[in-house]
């Protein structure tokens, strides 16, 4: 088959085009002939390297996966050859007490395909545990179902199994052209929340706004802790939806309302955040943590994009054979969603 990899970290030119051998499956395995896979940013973060995290070279990335059955092992009873499917990202054990709770994604042994240790969907084939398998969503085709997986089921983690999203909140998107960003403006709006959406351009707000969003801050132009408190008069947000990390904490952090959370996923901009603690006791706010989501989270979101009320947005499509410019694409930050390759 072919798959693109890297041998070795560095820039976008590590990534080649190659011939290698086609996977095989286990009995309890199923190999899915992949038609499209969607990028995210632990895709660069891999490519380039992160300090003290080994990854096993060659590397082939891509998390997000959707595709047809093409062979099943003797052990899968669910799925048949040709059906078409998404890919739910998450690997873990099923067995311990987090999996058994259905909260598979702190299980200890818990992998995303395509990331640190296991290979993903920038190639044809791949071989996945049955219990990964789910099926296509009706009307929706391979690209838009390659959209989905990671940015929908963080986001629903973060804002209704983490962030208790209430109808009459209001949260505040950061990064809101993002693919999760863009899941985090329905999925909010699909709770009645109301949505504030920071992104660094005019037009990304106003397609958040096509999406739901209530009201757009340009970072660029604007300093987003005045935004807020104009927009709430002074009361703040219940909730702030955040993945950039670095330097935004001090400011966000005094713009959440008494009781609010601030429940964070990544540090795009930089691991190290500062914010003063009296904020934390005194309005008796939260900082939580989110990682993916859990099986059953992706279970719960397939119906209702099903039945139109969540959308992936796929901004732009290229070939497998021009995974370094999509790579390019998503370091630039040009796009609003998922940037998606076609296999």
């Amino acid at each position: 088959m072919q798959a693109v990899r890297f041998h070795t970290h560095g820039g976008c030119e590590v990534l080649k085009l190659e011939e290698i051998p086609d996977p095989q499956i286990a009995p309890n395995e199923v190999l899915v002939r992949i038609k499209a896979c969607a990028l995210n940013h632990l895709d660069l973060w891999l490519r380039k390297g992160l300090p003290g995290v080994k990854v096993p070279l060659p590397h082939i990335p891509g998390c997000d996966i959707s595709g047809e059955v093409a062979a099943v092992g003797k052990l899968c009873t669910r799925v048949q050859v040709g059906d078409p499917v998404v890919i739910s990202p998450g690997r873990s054990c099923g067995q311990c007490l987090r999996c058994l709770e259905g909260r598979d994604n702190l299980c200890a042994s818990y992998q995303i395909i395509g990331g640190y240790g296991l290979c993903g969907g920038y190639a044809e084939l791949i071989s996945v545990p049955e219990v990964n398998i789910l099926g296509l969503p009706r009307d929706l085709d391979f690209v838009q179902a390659a959209a989905l997986p990671i940015t929908f089921l963080t986001a629903w983690n973060m804002l209704v199994t983490l962030g208790n999203v209430q109808h009459g909140q209001t949260v505040l998107v950061m990064g809101a052209g993002s693919g999760v960003g863009v899941a985090a403006i329905q999925i909010a709006k699909l709770f009645g929340a109301s949505v504030i959406a920071a992104a660094g351009t005019d037009e990304k707000l106003a397609k958040a706004r096509a999406l739901g969003a209530d009201h757009g801050i340009n970072y660029q132009k604007q300093t987003v802790a005045q935004e807020v408190k104009q927009l709430t008069a002074h009361r703040g947000v219940d909730i702030i939806f955040e993945h950039v990390g670095g330097e935004t904490w001090k400011e966000l952090i005094p713009i959440l309302a008494p009781g609010g959370t601030l429940v964070t996923c990544g540090a795009t901009s930089g691991p190290i955040a500062e914010t003063d603690i009296r904020y934390l006791f005194m309005r008796q706010i939260r900082i939580q943590g989110a990682h993916m989501g859990s099986k059953a989270d992706l279970m719960a979101i397939l119906p209702l994009v099903e039945a139109g009320k969540l959308k992936p947005v796929v901004d732009q499509v290229l070939p497998l054979s021009e995974a370094a410019q999509a790579h390019r694409l998503l370091e630039d930050r040009r796009q609003f969603g998922k940037v998606v390759l076609t296999i």
